[in-house]
C-alpha cells in the first residue's frame, strides 16, 4: 500500500504552530511514501516566510512536491510579481512542480496561479501552456497505475465556503479526464472535500486539503492521508483535535 500525505495552505507568517507540530509528528512516526503540498506555503511571499517553509519541508525528510499558491507570489511588489515571481522560492527549487512516481502512482503538477488577472488575483487560472504540460505528463504516466494531478486551486467548485472560480478549470478538468487522470488534488479553500465527478463518462475524483494555518474556515486544521492499493484509494481527512 502506498501512503501519501496531502497538505496545503500552511501560510508561514500566519501558521498554526500547534497544527504544524501535530503534522510533523505524524510524518516522523508514520513515514508516508511522499508528501504532496498544494500551495500557499507563505502568507505574503516574504523571504523569512520562504526560509521557514524551506526549513520545514527539508526537516520532514520525505519526497515532496510543491505547487505554487496565489499567496506565494509577491502581492505589493508588482515588478517582482511580473518578472521574478519565484525568486524567493530558490531554496525550494528542487521541490517545485516536481513529478513523483512511486510504485504505480504518478503525481503530475499543474500550475493554476496567474501573475495578473483583470479580477481578484487570488482566484485560479489554467493557461493553455500549463494545461498542455500537465496533459503530456498524464499521458506519459504508467498505464494501469493511478494518475494524480496536483494543483493549488480547485478546478470546479466543491461546495466549500471559499471559492476558487478557476478560469478555464472546467475545460482543464475535461482535458485531464480524456488524458487519463484519475484524481485531482488541490487546496486554496481551507476546507477538505472529496467529490466524485463524472466527466465524459469517466469518474475523476476531486480532493481538497484543509489548512495548517490560523486561517481556518469551517473545519479545524487538517491534512489528508491517501491510502492507495493498485487503482483503489481511500481518503482520510485527519483533523487536529
Amino acid at each position: 500500500m502506498i501512503r501519501l500525505f496531502h497538505v496545503s495552505d500552511v501560510h508561514f507568517g500566519a501558521e498554526d504552530r500547534e497544527a504544524i507540530a501535530w503534522f510533523d509528528a505524524a510524518v516522523h512516526a508514520e513515514r508516508p511514501d511522499a508528501i504532496v503540498m498544494t500551495g500557499d506555503l507563505t502568507m505574503r511571499a516574504r523571504r523569512e516566510e520562504f526560509a521557514a517553509a524551506a526549513a520545514w519541508l527539508e526537516a520532514l525528510d520525505r519526497p515532496v512536491t510543491v505547487e505554487v499558491g496565489n499567496h506565494d507570489l509577491p502581492l505589493f511588489n508588482l515588478f517582482a510579481r511580473a518578472f521574478r515571481p519565484y525568486r524567493r522560492y530558490l531554496k525550494l527549487e528542487a521541490m517545485i512542480e516536481r513529478e513523483l512516481e512511486i510504485a504505480g502512482v504518478t503525481v503530475v503538477p499543474m500550475k493554476t496561479t496567474a501573475r495578473f488577472q483583470l479580477r481578484n488575483w487570488s482566484k485560479g487560472s489554467v493557461s493553455d501552456r500549463a494545461l498542455a504540460r500537465t496533459v503530456a505528463g498524464v499521458e506519459a504516466a504508467e498505464r494501469g497505475g493511478l494518475t494524480i494531478v496536483a494543483c493549488h486551486h480547485p478546478l470546479i467548485e466543491a461546495g466549500t465556503t471559499a471559492t476558487a472560480r478557476t478560469h478555464g478549470g472546467r475545460d482543464a478538468l475535461a482535458a485531464l479526464a480524456r488524458a487519463g487522470a484519475d484524481v485531482v488534488l488541490s487546496g486554496h479553500v481551507h476546507d477538505p472535500f472529496d467529490v466524485r465527478h463524472d466527466e465524459g463518462g469517466r469518474c475523476v475524483r476531486l480532493i481538497g486539503a484543509g489548512t495548517l494555518s490560523s486561517r481556518t474556515r469551517d473545519t479545524l486544521p487538517s491534512f489528508n492521508e491517501l491510502r492507495i492499493a493498485g487503482r483503489e484509494m481511500e481518503v482520510l481527512h485527519r483533523h487536529l483535535d
